[in-house]
């Protein structure tokens, strides 16, 4: 029995996704690839946004707080798009949480004290750049799948 607490299923193997799809096994590796990085930034870009939410400070601190939580949840939203389609395809989306930082693109802030122009203009910089990205993805091979999530 393991000592790290998570429980252990002898004899039980995972049964490999049933699906059809008209992409090759190489595409579905490339697509899915491309999809797990896509929602590594995500996931980064949502916890860099709560993060700046809950320490928002200033004259407009309500103003920006309450952007902050609404963005929050449109950038959360996009996850189950991105991993769902990953699935549908056959592939595999994020495992465990250490895939977020295997696959990030953005880079994190792990400032003590941030203020909130920063905060903003640094948000607004990394959400230009999942845009792009996304864009970019959407010209390429993959175009026909990455074309069905929302930009």
């Amino acid at each position: 029995m393991a000592t790290s607490g998570a429980i252990q299923l002898d004899g039980r193997k995972e049964a490999a996704p049933v699906t059809t799809t008209y992409l090759s096994h190489d595409a579905v590796a490339e697509v899915s690839s491309a999809l797990r990085q896509l929602l590594a930034a995500v996931f980064v870009l949502y916890v860099k946004t709560k993060n700046f939410h809950w320490h928002m400070s200033g004259r407009n601190f309500r103003d920006y707080h309450l952007l902050l939580d609404e963005h929050g949840a449109q950038i959360f939203a996009l996850t189950q798009d991105i991993a769902a389609r990953a699935r549908k395809i056959g592939g595999a989306s994020l495992r465990p949480i250490c895939d977020i930082s295997r696959h990030q693109r953005l880079n994190d802030n792990n400032e003590e004290l941030v203020t909130p122009e920063h905060m903003l203009a640094e948000l607004r910089a990394d959400n230009q750049g999942l845009r792009r990205s996304l864009r970019s993805h959407t010209r390429s091979a993959i175009s026909p799948v990455m074309s069905l999530l929302p930009v």
